[in-house]
This record gives structure tokens, sequence and C-alpha cells, in this order.
């Protein structure tokens, strides 16, 4: 499994493997452990001292933040452990509050943080490690595909997820970098979203808005690309994005958008200019609803609206998706002639 692509390996993750060696090798002095939720059965010294049997074997991946490693404990459980250097001690103290406030955040729907290392030169972050791999990779990279009711039942997931670190978190957290790669599946397909962590979070008293730009190219909503403002809705409209990609089975800039000038979202506009939506269905899915179906393109639609203040909240999303996608439609079971 990778979570953030293991071709990255190859370019730097040898070289950053040593500086990993080397540096848990050693001394350990200055080293703390830090788990959050109770339900993990370990000492900082058993942390520690399976960090020191760890090697090149254990990359699964890497992202714009650091290396990923698959952590397994001797009694089974499996874990994945993200490296991130430190650059500074302003960044270090900026990473320790961000930690202690992600802690404390627990969803289904989420991958959860359990913990960190805070060692002498990175922070070791330590996650649920999800067996079924990134949706970037089942959808484009793995030869089974997913039917209808599993993208539905993931669209639904990540749904979920996004909604609560929206509106139920405190304080609330902007993704800032909703992918298919950042969602991933258990061993059931259940979505649960990923790298929430280390965006920024949003104060109740402050007004919402983050001028860093994250994001990959392909997701962001044109508002954000323009002024580098991130907002709850510039997350539903990635979402947006990400439902039409769940739908047809393509990456936001495929190739085959590329050539026409356009990306996804321009092409789901172009074939509505000739009422033929439909035709952005992935052909190899099975078992598409109609009803179900026209109901996600209405929502993708408002989601990916140039105007922010049409998008819905991802809790409307969320209250949509559950009213007029997961229950069956009478002509699911009935001869509507």
């Amino acid at each position: 499994m990778c979570f953030w692509g293991c071709f990255l390996y190859k370019n730097f993750g040898k070289k950053d493997m040593r500086g990993f060696r080397v540096e848990l090798c050693g001394d350990f002095s200055g080293s703390s452990v830090v788990m959050f939720h109770g339900d993990l059965p370990y000492s900082s010294k058993d942390i520690l001292k399976k960090l020191e049997t760890m090697d090149e074997e254990n990359i699964i991946g890497a992202g714009g933040f650091g290396t990923v490693y698959k952590l397994a404990m001797d009694d089974g459980n499996v874990f994945a452990l993200k490296r991130i250097v430190k650059t500074n001690e302003g960044l270090d103290r900026f990473f320790d509050r961000e930690l202690e406030i992600l802690g404390s955040v627990k969803h289904r729907y989420l991958v959860n943080l359990r913990g960190y290392c805070n060692s002498p030169s990175s922070k070791l972050l330590i996650y649920d490690y999800l067996q079924g791999g990134s949706l970037d990779e089942v959808l484009h990279e793995k030869s089974e595909q997913l039917d209808w009711d599993a993208r539905i039942n993931i669209i639904l997931g990540a749904a979920k997820g996004l909604s609560y670190l929206h509106h139920d978190c405190s304080p609330r957290i902007i993704h800032r970098d909703i992918k298919s790669s950042n969602i991933l599946l258990d061993g059931s397909f259940e979505a649960r979203v990923s790298d929430f962590g280390l965006a920024k979070l949003l104060e109740d008293e402050e007004s919402h808005i983050t001028t860093i730009v994250a994001g990959t190219f392909g997701y962001l909503a044109p508002e954000y690309m323009q002024f580098g403002r991130a907002t709850e809705k510039t997350d539903v409209y990635s979402f947006g994005v990400l439902v039409l990609e769940i739908l047809s089975g393509k990456r936001p800039t495929d190739a085959s958008f590329i050539e026409k000038g356009l990306n996804i979202v321009g092409w789901l506009n172009f074939l509505a200019g000739e009422n033929r939506e439909r035709e952005i269905v992935d052909l190899n899915c099975e078992g598409v609803h109609t009803e179900t179906l026209d109901a996600l393109l209405s929502l993708a639609k408002q989601c990916v609206s140039s105007l922010p203040e049409e998008r819905p909240t991802m809790h409307r999303v969320v209250q949509m998706l559950e009213s007029d996608v997961v229950t069956p439609c009478p002509s699911d079971f009935y001869d509507s002639e």
C-alpha cells in the first residue's frame, strides 16, 4: 500500500531513510512519545524500540510533508508513520499546538492521529494504517473496478468526514487539499479523509479565511487559485471535483479533458450544455442507478459552482446524499411502466 505515491521513493526515499536511520539508531535522549486516545497499550519505550528496527523496507510512500513508513507492532497492530523534518523552532512549536488539537479529533470517517514521536530532527506522526490504499490508486491504478454501490459509499464517507471537520470540530478545520489520494480506504472500501492534520485550523472568533495556498491543481476552486483564500466553500468545490472523479473514473486533469482545453468541471459543463451529463459516468462501472446518478450530478454541479455562495455546506451535502442518493428510489424496485 502507498499513501502518497511510492514512485517518489526512487527520487528521495533512500536519502531520507539514511537520515531516518542515523537519527533513530542513535541516542534517544531528548526524544519523547505522545499518544492520543487511551486505546493503544504501548509505552514510549515500546514505540522507540520498534522505531530502531525500521529500515528502507518500511517505506510505503512520500508526500509534500514527508516520507511515510509502515510501523508494525509486536501485537500485530499496524500504523502509518509520517516523518516531518523540522526546519526551525517556530515550526516545531506550531506543530506541537496543531498536534495537541488534532490528537483530540477522532471520527469514523477520518484517518485518526494516534500519537507522535518528538525526535531531535523531526516529528514522527503515528496514524491509522488502512490496508485498502488510497482512492486514487483504486480508481486509476488497479484493474479491479469499483461498482456503483461502492462508489456511492465512498462519496458518502468522504462527505461525512469533511462535514465533521467543518461543522463539529472546535476549532473548525479547513482541509485545503481534498483529492482522491487523500481519501484512504479500509479493507471493506469504507472511506476516511486523511492528511487534514496539517491544514490550518480555524478559530471561531476569526474570519475563517487562510491565505496559504495549498491543494492540488484540478481540485482547486477558482477563487482559491486567484486570491489564495481558503474557506469551507473551497473545500466543497474540491469535494465536488472528487465526486466527478469517482463517477467518471478519470482524474480532474485527464488527458482527454486537457486536449479539449478543459478540466473535469469544464467537461461536465460542456456535457450539461448538450443535455448529456450522464455520459460522464465510467463505462466500466457496474450497477449504475439512473435516479441516483441524476441526483449526484445535480449535487456535484452545485458543489463546483463558480460562485462560492451558491455551493452548499458539507452538512447540507450529507443531508442531500442521504435523502436523494443513498435512500433507494421506488424505480429501483418497481418497473416504472
